[in-house]
């Protein structure tokens, strides 16, 4: 589950420092009868502001009214939905890096008294991390030895356990 909003990958045109992080504030500017809306972030080094394009030219008409009150209370859920958004995401050329944005809850130890231990991986939200380390920190191995287990046949899962994922899936683990 996440612990907090990842950081922001994208070049500071003042220091040239390549992290932001989301300020949860949103401008909202009417011209007539449309809306233009950015998401601001701050540069982790100057704390330069820089605009994120949410919404562009969108005539008021067209956005929902509760979308809008969101944005007027600069709501900190939408933010995190917004940056996961990857039409958001493609539209400012940013990319987000959820190192230690993440922690673990594993609900205890596992108890077993079959040979095996079958584990089902439910994400709070789409972080892309990587099985194995997942799973190594879950059991308390190393990610070398999560890796022998996949490749000895003791570690089996219908989704394949090495790149990364963000979705849901289980594993079953062989004594």
């Amino acid at each position: 589950m996440p612990t907090c909003l990842p950081a922001i990958l994208r070049r500071c045109q003042s220091c040239a420092s390549e992290r932001f992080r989301a300020s949860g504030r949103f401008r909202v500017n009417a011209n007539h009868k449309l809306l233009d809306v950015w998401l601001l972030a701050l540069c982790a080094v100057c704390g330069e502001t820089t605009k994120l394009t949410v919404l562009e030219r969108m005539n008021v008409r067209s956005v929902r009214p509760e979308l809008l009150d969101r944005l007027h209370h600069n709501d900190p859920g939408l933010t995190a939905e917004l940056l996961q958004d990857p039409v958001v995401r493609r539209r400012n050329r940013i990319a987000l890096d959820w190192d230690d944005a993440w922690r673990l809850d594993t609900g205890g130890p596992a108890r077993s008294e079959d040979d095996a231990i079958d584990v089902s991986v439910r994400f709070a939200a789409r972080i892309p991390v990587r099985p194995v380390r997942l799973i190594a920190e879950g059991l308390g191995f190393s990610r070398a030895e999560v890796e022998r287990l996949i490749a000895g046949g003791n570690l089996v899962s219908a989704v394949r356990l090495t790149g990364k994922l963000s979705g849901d899936f289980d594993f079953t683990l062989k004594l």
